[in-house]
């Protein structure tokens, strides 16, 4: 499915470079010219602005210039684009046509590509991050996050051709951008092969014969705070309560690795038209299914997600995701409460601020009664407590749960897409965990909440199930023995 817009701007006759508001290090990015140029740069320090900036000054002093813009995921190729636009503005660079392009017709359908078209036949064109997605497009690249490409290896092969044969199109350039994300693939062996600065891995020797060399820009949020970027470092690391975390994300040291949870291609198994992310209230009154949630409390900094799943046959089949923001926790109980009564069994976020909710649901007078076979309780509500063993538990069979044959069906949505697609699974000093990049949307909520939601239907396999026997057969236990 294909939508084009046009617009009606004018280019001015008069260009004024508006590039006086990049701080230095962004400026001294921008005003490299090398052709091939790698970014390993801090969290939150402009690396997306400020080459959104050289692509709109390329298009505008070179016609009919192409650049191709791939991201890890749709979001954030879409809000790399964004910039270009914000850019093409402060430039007055005309867009003649904007195109996007789906995989269906259905409106939130995976996104295929992006593009804009300025009036001297200058285009940039936005894709995910994947090597069927990038093959084929001779342009100049912005490969931004390329660290965190499901298959940053794959993708390169893939668009490797196109830019470095000067037969299609001239002699192209290409931008790598992306804070560390462990060691061993194809960003971390340009950075250590290229880069002699500060920080840089001198166990790796320089190649005085390599053909393709690399020009190198390290900027961590030191460097940035110092040249001007008004943020606050100790702030953020206490916000962040995340050593490892911070070494990577802000200080660009290379821990050890990590890989996505669930690839877009393995989401893909799972959508369908008919699972649901918004329900008719009507839906928790009563039905025959059985009924199961996951939910992941928050209050201030994440939503609360409350994942609603159906049981037909042997087939889970979302019929909400309700996202519930700034909403007060008495208010959430309300709306919870509804979904928790409709439920056979419920697995509650039991960690930080879901404590005390939790808690309140688990008291007899709330009527729902906890979870917990090993302490002989069987009501309906189970408290996870998000350990490093429970999280180790939990994501290996959501991510079962997605794979063929595929026994879950989740909503076709960009945000819910792009959610599931956030979570990670990390690798430190042989270590592994799950985790996901915190941002304005969230902390991958409804990735986690939909784990719960699987957890409670006893789906993905686990070492046993209890089965509670109806009251109505109660004292006849006798009949049952041996079975």
């Amino acid at each position: 499915m294909s939508t084009r817009k046009k617009s009606s701007s004018v280019p001015s006759a008069r260009i004024v470079s508006p590039k006086s508001i990049l701080l230095p290090y962004q400026r001294t990015w921008v005003d490299d010219r090398a052709r091939f140029k790698a970014g390993i740069w801090s969290r939150q320090t402009g690396k997306d602005f400020s080459s959104a900036s050289e692509i709109v000054e390329d298009c505008l002093t070179t016609p009919k210039c192409p650049w191709l813009i791939a991201a890890p995921s749709e979001r954030q190729s879409l809000e790399t684009l964004a910039k270009v636009k914000e850019w093409t503005e402060a430039y007055k660079l005309a867009i003649e046509d904007a195109i996007e392009t789906r995989a269906g017709d259905h409106p939130e359908a995976l996104l295929k590509s992006s593009e804009i078209i300025f009036a001297n036949g200058s285009r940039v064109v936005a894709v995910p991050g994947k090597p069927d997605t990038v093959r084929g497009f001779s342009a100049n690249v912005l490969l931004t996050e390329f660290a965190f490409f499901e298959q940053p290896a794959l993708t390169w092969r893939a668009i490797l051709p196109s830019i470095t044969n000067p037969l299609r199109g001239g002699e192209k350039k290409v931008r790598l951008i992306s804070t560390p994300n462990g060691k061993g693939d194809i960003f971390h062996k340009i950075v250590a092969e290229n880069y002699r600065g500060p920080g840089a891995e001198l166990d790796t020797p320089l190649d005085p014969n390599r053909r393709m060399k690399w020009s190198v820009h390290r900027v961590t949020i030191w460097d940035a705070v110092k040249a001007g970027l008004p943020v606050d470092p100790e702030q953020l690391r206490e916000a962040l309560d995340d050593p490892d975390g911070w070494k990577q994300e802000f200080e660009c040291e290379f821990l050890d690795g990590s890989n996505v949870l669930l690839p877009y291609d393995i989401i893909a198994l799972a959508e369908s038209a008919e699972a649901r992310e918004f329900a008719d209230p009507a839906f928790f009154s009563a039905g025959a299914n059985p009924v199961y949630c996951g939910i992941d409390f928050g209050r201030t900094n994440d939503p609360t997600i409350c994942w609603t799943l159906e049981k037909i046959g042997d087939v889970l089949w979302t019929r909400e995701v309700l996202a519930l923001r700034g909403v007060s926790t008495p208010d959430q109980e309300a709306l919870l409460a509804a979904r928790i009564r409709r439920a056979s069994r419920v697995c509650f976020d039991y960690t930080g601020p879901g404590i005390g909710l939790g808690d309140h649901l688990v008291k007899p007078e709330a009527g729902f009664g906890e979870y917990d076979p090993q302490a002989h309780k069987f009501g309906r509500v189970e408290l996870c407590q998000f350990t490093v063993n429970f999280k180790r538990e939990l994501f290996p069979k959501l991510r079962r749960a997605f794979e063929p044959p595929v026994k879950l069906r989740v909503p076709i949505s960009v945000a819910v897409r792009e959610d599931l697609h956030a979570m990670k699974q990390i690798v430190r000093n042989g270590e592994y965990s799950y985790a996901a990049p915190r941002t304005a949307e969230g902390h991958s909520d409804r990735c986690t909440a939909l784990a719960l939601a699987v957890r409670a239907a006893g789906m993905g396999g686990g070492p046993f199930a209890y089965t509670r026997i109806p009251r109505d057969l109660a004292g006849q236990e006798g009949r049952f023995a041996g079975l």
